[in-house]
């Protein structure tokens, strides 16, 4: 199976990396300094399930050069997922299965207005991960997991051999779910209450959890995505928010969410995809959701300064 990685970021160089540890054929597309240390030296990655390394490793900058692939797994940030959608054209053909393992609930449907529906499924993945440097990945906490499903629900002959194709790499857990949808959205109540919260806060996991009033401030911002999530007629069970703070609990008490940390280095974010997200989505439902209000509107200048929507020198930042 030929396999190409759009985004090799933490999420993208960890699970590509795997496959291509397993013996796949895998292309990485990056840019910059990223591109080059791959070029010249492989992949490395360093992993609490166990350090590995890609070499020689195939990566380009430009999908075209690639040509029709069987699978693209989509590792871009979620506000870049349009645009990766336009630029991997090349790599859709009639056989081609399109993974995205973004944070948000949106990159399905951005990616099959661009693609049609046809290649999409949809998909998630648990793990954090970062790039460490040129060439590097490092996998800090969470077991890795990848889900994935056919955004009808459907058993189908691609999921069982894209499960099949993971099931033979090392330091992964694939999974197909029964209804990606709920999957989805079940995640989504974790990481977009995790990612706001700690963006606000500016304290890992261990110490956002410990205090009662940011525990309960993760807490409400969870009750507030699951209402959204039911009033558009997603799935999900009673339990949701409850084996949600139960994975906030798990975590490694120095996690923080990608999310989390772009807003606190200053570099854009995916603040839209998730906070950002609940509010546009809520008020199209009409449901209030106050918590993840303020949380959008308590970072969204940073986030426009960090995009350069913002003349940082005009207005004095």
């Amino acid at each position: 199976m030929r396999i190409a990685v759009f985004g090799t970021g933490g999420v993208g160089g960890y699970f590509g990396g795997r496959l291509a540890q397993a013996g796949h054929h895998v292309t990485f597309i990056a840019r910059g300094a990223h591109l080059e240390a791959i070029r010249r030296d492989g992949l490395r990655v360093e992993s609490i399930a166990g350090d590995f390394h890609v070499a020689p490793a195939s990566a380009v900058d430009d999908p075209s050069v690639v040509g029709v692939v069987d699978l693209v797994l989509v590792g871009v940030k979620a506000p870049q997922v349009a645009e990766a959608a336009r630029a991997m054209k090349p790599l859709v053909g009639p056989g081609t299965v399109v993974l995205p393992l973004q944070n948000g609930v949106e990159a399905a449907d951005q990616l099959a207005e661009v693609l049609g529906r046809e290649p999409v499924v949809g998909g998630l993945c648990k793990l954090i991960a970062m790039i460490a440097g040129p060439g590097r990945i490092r996998h800090l906490g969470m077991p890795p997991q990848i889900v994935f499903g056919e955004l009808d629900n459907r058993a189908s002959e691609r999921t069982a051999r894209l499960k099949t194709l993971f099931d033979t790499c090392q330091g992964l857990e694939a999974r197909v779910a029964e209804d990606i949808h709920a999957a989805i959205w079940g995640k989504f109540i974790f990481i977009a209450a995790f990612s706001g919260v700690g963006a606000v806060a500016r304290v890992p996991a261990g110490v956002m959890r410990t205090v009662p009033e940011t525990r309960g401030l993760i807490e409400a911002a969870m009750n507030e995505i699951r209402d959204v999530a039911l009033a558009r007629g997603v799935r999900l069970d009673d339990t949701v928010v409850a084996r949600s703070m139960a994975a906030i609990d798990a975590l490694p008490p120095q996690g923080t969410a990608s999310m989390q940390r772009d807003i606190m280095a200053g570099r854009p974010s995916e603040l839209s995809a998730q906070n950002g997200a609940v509010v546009r989505l809520a008020r199209e439902a009409g449901i209030a959701v106050p918590v993840n209000d303020f949380l959008y509107r308590a970072l969204i200048a940073q986030e426009r300064l960090a995009r350069g929507e913002i003349d940082a020198a005009a207005a004095g930042a």
